[in-house]
């Protein structure tokens, strides 16, 4: 059964990725839209969908949830908003290969928190799909990358916040929902509940918005544009996160990640589908290697959870 289980949220992980590649194509498609203003439509219709959505899930519930919300709960939006916002901006200051080969640190660092602050300790072989995946990326775009001047570093520099906020995101989601109750909170009254971590991403989704409209002031979006910056808002951030939030229970906080780097060969793939960009022969190369990296690290964990007890 828990194997099932964890394959369920492997599915679902991978359904996240292809959810999270398609801002690329998509953004190729909008006529007026710009720079932080693309960034703000899609906060803004993130947090509209969230609104409706948690409003549905939780009722009442939900702003009681934000008013009593433990300080765990805005750290996690906090970070959420850092996610939503700094890919964007980095994007202003140089490449967009500069941006990905930056975050593909992502799954180190998540597994490095998690192993300081969780106390994970990591198999062989993820640390091997993690060093994998990053020299598969790297690969990738290694002859793009543009780090000579000061604006390129600096956008490289914003580009960490990304990986930085997820691995701390990520760490911090797992600790509140598997967190150890101590016996003596329980004495005398009921066990306490682990918070609801569903409306961090709302919150994320509100700061972003707020943070980024005076910055796409005066708004040129047209018509076309914001059915498009909709669709991202809703099935791009609100839908894919919400998911990532709820697989916390079951994946640890390095596979998250680990998986995450899908999304990075799944943009290229919508890139050449959907904008006619082809990818180069460093894109497939790199590309292999990542998917070699997760489906290895994948089956032998699936192959270790069939081994019977004690062989």
């Amino acid at each position: 059964m828990n194997g099932a289980r964890h394959a369920r949220a492997v599915a679902l992980m991978v359904l996240v990725t292809l959810l999270w590649s398609s801002a690329g194509v998509v953004s190729r498609h909008l006529e007026a839209a710009r720079g932080f203003e693309v960034t703000f439509w899609r906060s803004a219709f993130n947090a509209l969908a969230l609104l409706v959505v948690l409003g549905v899930m939780r009722g009442g519930a939900l702003w009681r949830s934000l008013r009593e919300a433990p300080p765990v709960l805005w750290l996690s939006g906090l970070c959420w908003a850092v996610m939503f916002t700094a890919f964007m901006l980095a994007l202003t200051l140089t490449s967009v290969a500069n941006v990905l080969v930056t975050m593909s640190i992502g799954p180190l660092l998540t597994a490095l928190l998690a192993r300081l602050f969780l106390g994970h300790r990591l198999p062989l072989r993820t640390w091997v799909a993690i060093g994998l995946a990053g020299v598969g990326i790297a690969w990738m775009f290694g002859h793009e990358v543009q780090a000579a001047d000061a604006r390129s570093l600096a956008g490289m520099a914003v580009a960490l916040a990304v990986p930085l906020a997820a691995a701390v995101n990520f760490t911090v989601m797992q600790h509140a929902l598997h967190r150890r109750v101590d016996p003596d909170d329980s004495l005398g009254g009921e066990t306490p509940a682990t918070p609801d971590m569903l409306p961090a991403v709302l919150v994320g989704a509100l700061l972003s918005s707020l943070a980024t409209l005076p910055l796409a002031w005066p708004l040129q979006a047209s018509g076309h544009d914001l059915v498009l910056l909709a669709g991202l808002g809703v099935f791009q951030l609100a839908v894919p996160c919400l998911l990532v939030v709820g697989l916390t229970r079951v994946l640890p906080a390095p596979e998250i990640s680990l998986l995450g780097l899908l999304e990075v060969i799944f943009g290229v793939l919508w890139a050449w589908w959907g904008a006619g960009e082809a990818p180069g022969q460093g894109a497939l190369t790199g590309g292999a290697l990542v998917l070699a990296a997760l489906l290895g690290n994948e089956l032998i964990a699936l192959r270790q959870r069939q081994r019977p007890v004690g062989a």
